[in-house]
């Protein structure tokens, strides 16, 4: 598992980088500024040394002392001169050249040390810098430029010339001071030093001070948030709440009272979801048993009657909840009279099944009393509307086989078309005429239809659960898919046939929610297969 590293460790990481990065900034800043006007000090101190220096010589002796290499008085004089203003102004070099194009050529040298550079003596220019100087200064109005350079023989120094004039105010030499870089990059690095110590103890007392704040504001309450958090989550059956008090007048206390009442809500949340949790595993198993009450009502036997050798029938429901609203019943009137029935009812769930055994109780004992298939849904319909406030209505198919001749006496009560084959043919829609719903209104009559099935003969009812089976983009089975698929199982027995209409639907339906009840019936006649 991942370490973790709480807030204040990741709070003190950011401050140490802040600390650096302003501690890293200030000396960046102080040491080019501090060079800066050190550099500009030098300037102006050198400037003005060679301005007066450069004024006091007479710059029409310059020529006679290029040109002979003979000294005088004059020459001692400005010697003398140049001497005591290095000394008083502590440079490093003091001279005065007549520059060439790849020399120079000295005419006075304050330097008393090994190295002096007589009269007349040439010189290599110490750098490319420094002949390009050199040549920029001797002209009328130069700018005061001054040039570093590290030599390998003269040390660090930086460096500065200005043009001596003649009388007729032409630059005829150069006056040049040369300042030892030594000790300005040492009083550098003892500033950089000061400044480091400074900005580090400046920086260090904010950076204690801001983490004070950081820690007392903010850190400390969302400690105080995170720790009543964690003691909801560990204790969350406990009717006892977490409560947390930051007064920091921030968001930070408006997100601690939303936590109390999330904490208030969470609690009475799961105290109601344990009720419904309770309420709804009871009604669960007063579902199972309703369910199991529904289908024990229904004929779910096969062989139903295993010594009746003249048909074969099979059936099946498929609820789309606990309980469902369709019903199927068939059973022998008499020894020579099968009755089968196939019903939707109106809506769905526990109403719906209700409706459903009320009205199958009542259509099934209809039928026992010998009625014909109209007669059965007339009574029935006058009985359910009589007191029926809920105005629940149910299609009925209903059909009455004698056994012995294969004639089947049917009505339709708003219910779907009955699916029939006759033998060495195939699965054919029967559109049957229609009566009104059963429930809908009372003093309703039906007409009975009479079919005539033959050894080999089979019919098909079913539920609108079946052409209106929709998959996930809400495309209808329909019927024509149901008899297309229905005539590949025409060599099937009746359980056969229900089985693989049910693949069909589940093949073409595929994850989509099943919304309605599935119900069929299938019946095939054999006749009397002893005679």
């Amino acid at each position: 598992m991942k370490k973790r590293r709480n807030l204040s460790y990741k709070v003190i990481k950011i401050v140490d980088v802040l600390v650096a990065f302003i501690v890293v900034f200030i000396c960046i800043g102080f040491t080019i500024r501090y060079t800066q006007d050190t550099i500009a000090k030098y300037h102006k101190e050198v400037f003005s040394l060679l301005r007066t220096a450069s004024e006091f010589i007479d710059g029409d002796t310059i020529n006679g002392y290029f040109e002979t290499n003979e000294k005088d008085a004059y020459y001692d004089e400005v010697l003398k001169y140049l001497r005591s203003a290095q000394i008083g102004a502590d440079v490093k070099y003091f001279y005065v050249f007549v520059p060439l194009e790849d020399e120079v050529v000295y005419i006075w040298d304050a330097d008393n040390n090994a190295g002096y550079c007589e009269l007349g003596e040439h010189e290599d220019y110490m750098s490319e810098e420094s002949r390009e100087n050199a040549k920029a200064a001797f002209t009328v109005d130069a700018e005061e430029e001054m040039v570093i350079n590290r030599d390998p023989d003269y040390g660090f120094i930086a460096s500065g010339c200005y043009p001596i004039y003649d009388s007729n105010g032409n630059p005829v030499a150069l006056v040049a001071v040369d300042i030892a870089m030594e000790g300005v990059v040492k009083n550098l690095l003892i500033f950089l030093a000061i400044t480091l110590l400074i900005a580090f103890f400046v920086s260090f007392v904010g950076a204690a001070g801001m983490f004070w704040f950081i820690r007392k504001k903010i850190i400390n309450p969302i400690d105080s948030i995170n720790n009543a958090a964690k003691d909801m989550v560990d204790n969350l059956e406990s009717e006892e709440q977490s409560r947390i008090e930051i007064k920091t007048g921030d968001e930070i206390e408006e997100l601690a009272a939303s936590f109390n009442q999330m904490d208030t809500e969470v609690r009475d949340y799961i105290q109601k979801l344990k009720v419904v949790t309770a309420e709804k595993q009871r009604i669960n198993v007063e579902l199972d048993m309703a369910s199991s009450i529904q289908n024990s009502m229904l004929p779910s036997t096969f062989p139903a009657f295993p010594e009746r050798k003249e048909f074969d029938i099979y059936a099946s429901m498929n609820p789309a909840k606990e309980v469902g609203g369709d019903f199927y019943d068939f059973f022998l009137v008499d020894d020579d009279h099968l009755c089968i029935e196939i019903a939707d009812v109106s809506g769905k769930g526990v109403p719906a099944a209700l409706f459903m055994m009320a009205s199958k109780i009542i259509i099934g004992n209809q039928a026992l009393m010998g009625k014909s298939p109209a007669k059965v849904l007339e009574d029935a319909n006058n009985l359910i509307s009589s007191n029926n406030e809920n105005e629940m209505f149910v299609t009925v198919w209903i059909g009455i086989l004698e056994i012995s001749t294969g004639k089947l006496t049917a009505a339709n009560a708003g219910h779907e078309y009955p699916v029939i084959m006759q033998p060495d043919g195939k699965f054919e829609l029967y559109k049957d005429k229609h009566g009104i719903v059963v429930g809908g209104m009372e003093g309703v009559k039906y007409k009975d239809y009479e079919v005539q099935l033959y050894p080999g003969s089979k019919i098909f009812v079913y539920t609108d659960g079946v052409p209106e089976a929709t998959n996930s983009e809400t495309v209808l089975y329909g019927v024509e898919r149901m008899t297309e698929a229905i005539n590949k199982l025409t060599e099937k027995n009746p359980e056969g046939v229900l089985v693989g209409m049910r693949e069909a639907v589940d093949d073409f339906v595929k994850e989509a929610e099943q919304f309605d009840d599935l119900t069929m019936l299938c019946l095939e006649y054999k006749g009397n297969v002893d005679a």
